[in-house]
This record gives C-alpha cells, sequence and structure tokens, in this order.
C-alpha cells in the first residue's frame, strides 16, 4: 500500500495479537464477584507509565470520583486519551499524573500550554470522532482503521495516522493506528457485581472503550441483581467478561450529571472552569481531592445531602435514561 503522507506524532503501537493474548489470559468468562471500593480498584488496576481512557467527561456522566482518586493516589507518567473532555486532562495534568495527552478535545488554558512549555507535557493531536475510531478498531482487533477525515488538517502531522492511495479506487484515504488501552474507567447507570452494565440514553464510547481495553473499571449509580440482566439482556451495555472491578459510587459523576438520576452543580463547574482558565489547580485539587480520603467523605463534608437532594430535583429529563 502506497504511503502519501504520515503524522510524525508518537503513538501508543497497536498490537491485535499481543491484545488477544493478554486478554485470552487475563480475563475469565465465569462470573466473578469484581465489587471493590475505589481506592483498591485504582491500586490494583491503575498502574504508573499507563495508556489511559476515560468515556464522557468531567461534567456528563464522566467517572469523576475515580478520576479524583487517580490523583488522590498520585499515579505517574499516564498516556491520557482526551476525547470529548473539558477539565478531566487538566486535573490529571495539574496533579502531576500525565505526561503524555492524545487530543481530540479538551478545554484549553495556561495550564496546559505551561505544563507543554515546562516540558512536562507532550501533545499529540486528533479529533474525537478520530480517537473514538481508533478505539473501535481496538475493540475490533483490528491493527488499523480507514476514515474519510483529518488529513488535510493542521492535527494530521502531529499524529500518527498515515494517508495512504486507497487500493480499491486509487483515492487518498487516511488510517488511524488501533488504540488499545492499558485500562479504562466508565461510569454507569447499573452495573451488577461481576460487571454487567447499563448505560441509558445516549453515550459516546463505552462499548468500545470497554472491548478495547486491557483493564476496565466501573463506577455505577447503583448495584442491581443479575437476574435483572437476564430478564432484560437487551440493555446491557457492558459485558461482564470485559470488566475487571466494579465500583458502587452514588454521585461518582459529581459534579457532572448523570442523565436521569441528577443534574451538575454549576456552582462547583464555575469553580473548577475558574481555576482551569487561571491556569491554577491548586486550590481546587486541595479542597476537593487531597483534603478527603475518599468519594464519600467528599460528599459528606463538602457537597451534603441537602444540595444532593437539589441536583436529583433538577433533573427533570427522564425519558429514555432510567429504568
Amino acid at each position: 500500500m502506497e504511503i502519501l503522507a504520515e503524522g510524525k506524532g508518537d503513538y501508543l503501537r497497536p498490537d491485535p495479537d499481543g491484545f488477544r493474548a493478554w486478554v485470552r489470559d487475563h480475563k475469565p468468562r465465569t462470573l466473578v464477584n469484581k465489587l471493590m471500593g475505589e481506592q483498591e480498584a485504582i491500586t490494583r488496576l491503575v498502574s504508573d507509565g499507563d495508556y489511559f481512557a476515560y468515556d464522557c467527561n468531567y461534567f456528563a456522566r464522566g467517572p469523576s470520583s475515580l478520576i479524583r482518586e487517580v490523583i488522590r493516589q498520585g499515579k505517574k507518567d499516564l498516556w491520557v486519551c482526551g476525547k470529548f473532555t473539558y477539565v478531566a486532562a487538566a486535573l490529571l495534568v495539574e496533579g502531576g499524573c500525565a505526561s503524555k495527552l492524545d487530543i481530540g478535545f479538551v478545554g484549553f488554558g495556561p495550564w496546559l500550554s505551561k505544563a507543554v512549555a515546562e516540558g512536562r507535557l507532550q501533545t499529540y493531536e486528533y479529533s474525537n470522532v478520530v480517537l473514538t475510531y481508533r478505539l473501535q478498531a481496538g475493540a475490533q482487533g483490528l491493527p488499523f482503521i480507514g476514515v474519510r477525515s483529518f488529513g488535510g488538517t493542521d492535527g494530521f502531522p502531529n499524529s500518527g495516522a498515515k494517508l495512504v492511495k486507497d487500493p480499491f479506487s486509487g483515492k487518498p484515504v487516511v488510517l488511524l493506528p488501533a488504540l488499545n488501552p492499558d485500562v479504562s474507567i466508565i461510569h454507569v447507570h447499573q452495573a451488577d457485581i461481576y460487571g454487567n452494565a447499563r448505560v441509558f440514553g445516549t453515550g459516546i464510547a463505552h462499548v468500545e472503550c470497554a472491548l478495547a481495553s486491557k483493564k476496565v473499571i466501573l463506577s455505577t449509580e447503583e448495584i442491581i441483581e443479575t437476574d435483572e440482566f437476564r430478564r432484560d439482556p437487551a440493555r446491557t451495555s457492558i459485558p461482564h467478561f470485559v470488566v475487571d472491578a466494579v465500583v458502587h459510587a452514588p454521585f461518582g459523576a459529581y459534579p457532572g450529571t448523570v442523565q436521569g438520576r441528577y443534574a451538575s452543580d454549576p456552582a462547583h463547574v464555575v469553580e473548577c472552569f475558574g481555576g482551569m482558565m487561571q491556569g491554577n489547580l491548586k486550590a481546587y485539587l486541595e479542597k476537593w481531592v487531597y483534603s478527603v480520603s475518599s468519594h464519600e467523605e467528599m460528599l459528606e463534608k463538602r457537597v451534603g445531602w441537602k444540595k444532593l437532594q437539589e441536583l436529583q430535583r433538577r433533573e427533570t429529563i427522564r425519558e429514555g435514561y432510567s429504568v
């Protein structure tokens, strides 16, 4: 196949056969109780140097409690898949956790330019859909996937993509390297103790994230019985055999929303965005991450039940997002 142009950015090298072998050797197909606390899940399954992905963002069904635990534990040298994200990437960089960032969309600000200028962060440019396609290729066991976008953009030269001559039509087409993260974290509406999970309503790439990753940590609003999944298997979004840990985390997406469950907290969102745009998230991280030992303690000491009830009342859209 003739290569017409190629990006010069670094990328996680595809190894579909190696990924297949890893899954075969490390993913039991039997029903194993995977319920554990957030501290244990992050300690056991997120390692320094991992390629780290998360689905959705800090303000919309994002795995926010797990992201805060990653920062609290001081994980280092993570390569982050920054698709459809706003402040989570900034928090991971400012928390000293991320040293590489594949950028689809992030909330740009002084934090990013400062981290790059100081040599603390390397960035590689893609787009939201391109990173999602890379995960799709990884989920399908392919080494690459062809797309009809991204070629000719400013991001292409700083990516791992290649422009090739399509052997069928002779026209140029972009090939993207498949992506198999070391670990992905995903927040869901419901799960059982074995890792079967439901995401209601719209989503982004929770299925692709789960199927493409070596290790998967789910946080869930609600633990339900496995019989519920058996009674209505068509509503299962993520199957148990790709999941490694299940964390029961009501309000796990706070300060963001979980559609059908609770609305976001505008005051908290403004506080977080303010720190990001000022390039100083130290006060935010101290208040919401380091000064509390867990998600539960944060909700109790920093939010309170009255505010949480208010967020539940403010979530008025139910169609398609609830049982």
